[in-house]
């Protein structure tokens, strides 16, 4: 049987790409997540080997077999479980002496005080489509001064944003409109300026806006999270350049590139407004593809 757990044994091979003093700060840094899905799942298991102390974990979703292709919680034992309580188990099963706040009922204008209090950082794992939830998680770590670093699963890749308190906040930057129809397309093209993983798209007839339908890889969670997760360790150790918004990144390793994008006014910048609208067209052309009776189906 083991012995009584070791966290300086447990996280020493940390040592060397951190300091025994970071190693240190981060056992007393608290982070929040809200969504423990394809992304939020590994950014929590990959902070917890890090050395963060505490978290406070938000979702009200329960694993169903839809989640096996990408999310780290998800297996045949915990369909059908709240996935709050699979990470949380599988959290503490590496580090049994975290400090770890649950809000099973996920992020809302009711908890949020709750959720965000002593937070150091929050790390957005949300539903691509909790369009309602992440502008008001956003909203509330800006008038609280909390830095947020956010990485989206795209193709086999990810896309990275941070949001700091002294830099562009959410809104200014994706300037989703009231048409919530547009909401999707203006926060892709926010979160892909370069779209390079269109060229490998080969199955598009998959999506559809309207019923939250879009094609994941677990590759790109898994990529999320060291993309996040190296974010993380820079703001919370303050150390190492952080560009935040209006600048974002995207890795694909599949075309083997590393691309930074620059929008000053964010979806306002003229370039946006061109995404914006080939995006619209090729949505349509999907809709179109995907229609009975219609046996292309493919775009070219």
């Amino acid at each position: 049987m083991a012995g009584a757990f070791d966290a300086d044994a447990a996280f020493s091979r940390n040592l060397g790409w951190l300091t025994p003093a970071e190693q240190a700060t981060l056992k007393h840094k608290r982070v929040a997540i809200a969504g423990l899905g394809g992304a939020g799942g590994v950014h929590l298991l990959t902070l917890v080997r890090l050395g963060v102390g505490a978290f406070h974990l938000a979702d009200l979703d329960n694993f169903e077999y839809v989640n096996f292709n990408r999310q780290v919680g998800a297996t045949v034992s915990a369909v059908g479980q709240p996935k709050v309580d699979v990470l949380a188990a599988l959290a503490r099963d590496i580090n049994p002496s975290l400090d770890l706040r649950l809000f099973p009922e996920g992020v809302n204008a009711g908890n949020l005080d709750d959720f965000l209090d002593g937070v150091d950082l929050y790390v957005d794992g949300l539903d691509y489509f909790a369009f309602a939830a992440r502008r008001q998680v956003y909203a509330a770590c800006r008038s609280r001064g909390i830095p947020v670093t956010f990485a989206v699963p795209l193709g086999f890749g990810a896309a990275l944003l941070n949001v700091l308190p002294e830099g562009m906040d959410f809104e200014r930057y994706f300037c989703l409109g009231e048409d919530e129809s547009e909401w999707p397309l203006r926060f892709l093209a926010g979160i892909s300026p370069r779209l390079p993983h269109q060229h490998y798209l080969v199955y598009p007839e998959i999506i559809d806006f309207q019923s939250h339908r879009v094609p994941s890889t677990g590759i790109a969670c898994q990529i999320c999270s060291g993309m996040a997760g190296t974010e993380a360790v820079k703001i919370l150790l303050r150390r190492g350049r952080v560009r935040c918004l209006p600048h974002t990144a995207q890795f694909d390793p599949y075309l083997g590139r590393l691309t930074w994008s620059w929008r000053p006014g964010g979806n306002r910048h003229p370039l946006q407004h061109l995404l914006i609208r080939y995006l619209r067209y090729r949505l349509r052309k999907i809709r179109r593809s995907s229609a009975p009776n219609n046996c292309q189906g493919r775009l070219p």
